[in-house]
């Protein structure tokens, strides 16, 4: 029978910082306010587009597998933020790495788009129609935040993740999955202004990221639960034969909520949201990337994850890891750097919604 084991990972932080007592310079905010409801501490926003992020978690995840670009089969970057809505980002992601005639797509499930991107990749390889995928979650919501709305714009960071998976004949990788939908919920968590609508296509929109906190934690807690219990029943596994459990970073409430819900020790939990705050399809590959570093992942573990966005969609799946845990080499940064600070960078957009950052400008 065959497999797909995850041989390779990488991520891209983006180096530029908006911690919450930076925040509270221009929203109405502290600290001790958004750490208090979300657990985030600070958040990492990107001057590379959704794409120039996808390819640079690409490099490392590719250099971790010593797989060479042309070896991929099958390049999918599951985001909401792609750079372009025609032509693709994963093909943008293709030709900067010279991924040779791999196919590409993109997969739009917001924060659940890495891991049912995953879940496609994954029975492309184990039907036998490809060898290799790169599978990848990346996000730019710092240019769709709302700076006048704080229980949004305190929540979200920038980022990217990434896997490459090869077809093996032990059973590794992703082994079994559930996906979901949560019925009349696709107004509780919207990214207005960003797609083609016939009947306001010539209209100025207010490209903005909305939604009703209180719905999603209902909906997100039982979504992500249900999928958890359908997923371990397949397996004809219990949660304490979970060794780790990696979900969705949205928010430190919803994970302790989570947990509680299905009985599941905190400590087995990568809780990575006071670093990267919520970085939507890339949450679960950034987290997963620095569980491996941080020494988290053992040689055969088996590994929950679970995740929820907008829809709401849901999903769960369980991983066996294989016998690698170290990269086999690391790929240099290669993307332009950026000079300034955090208000440098989101000048316009504070401007954009009225916001004056003058005097916090760097004296570069």
């Amino acid at each position: 029978m065959r497999y797909a084991n995850i041989t390779g990972w990488g991520k891209y932080v983006p180096p530029v910082v908006m911690s919450n007592d930076d925040l509270a310079r221009v929203v109405e905010t502290s600290n001790e306010w958004i750490v208090s409801r979300s657990g985030i501490e600070r958040r990492h926003y990107s001057h590379l587009t959704t794409g120039e992020m996808a390819w640079q978690a690409a490099e490392q995840a590719l250099a971790a597998a010593g797989v060479a670009p042309e070896a991929i089969d099958m390049l999918i970057v599951g985001t909401t933020t792609g750079s372009d809505l025609c032509p693709n980002t994963a093909s943008f992601v293709l030709d900067k790495l010279g991924a040779g005639n791999a196919g590409c797509m993109d997969l739009n499930s917001a924060c659940t788009s890495w891991f049912y991107a995953l879940c496609n990749a994954t029975a492309m390889v184990r039907s036998g129609q490809i060898e290799r995928a790169l599978v990848i979650g990346a996000e730019h919501l710092s240019i769709v935040m709302n700076w006048h709305e704080r229980s949004t714009a305190v929540l979200f960071g920038d980022g990217a993740g990434a896997v490459v998976i090869e077809a093996c004949d032990q059973p590794s990788g992703l082994l079994h999955s559930a996906w979901s939908v949560v019925r009349d919920s696709r107004e509780v968590l919207e990214m207005n202004g960003l797609g083609i609508n016939p009947t306001n296509l010539f209209q100025a929109p207010a490209r903005h990221l909305a939604f009703d906190g209180q719905a999603i934690f209902k909906n997100a807690v039982k979504g992500m639960a249900d999928a958890c219990a359908e997923v371990l029943a397949k397996a004809g596994l219990g949660v304490e034969d979970i060794d780790l459990f990696v979900p969705h970073q949205a928010n430190i409430r919803i994970i302790e909520a989570l947990a509680k819900r299905l009985d599941f020790p905190l400590e087995k939990i990568v809780v990575r949201i006071q670093e990267y705050a919520n970085t939507s399809a890339a949450s679960i590959p950034l987290a997963l990337t620095d569980a491996l570093e941080a020494g988290r992942v053992k040689p055969g573990m088996t590994i929950l994850m679970a995740t929820f966005g907008g829809g709401l969609t849901c999903g769960a799946g369980l991983l066996k890891w294989g016998e690698r845990i170290e990269a086999k080499a690391r790929a240099p940064i290669t993307a332009a750097s950026f000079n300034g600070n955090v208000f440098d960078l989101m000048q316009e957009s504070f401007a954009y919604h009225g916001i004056d950052v003058s005097s916090l400008l760097s004296a570069e």
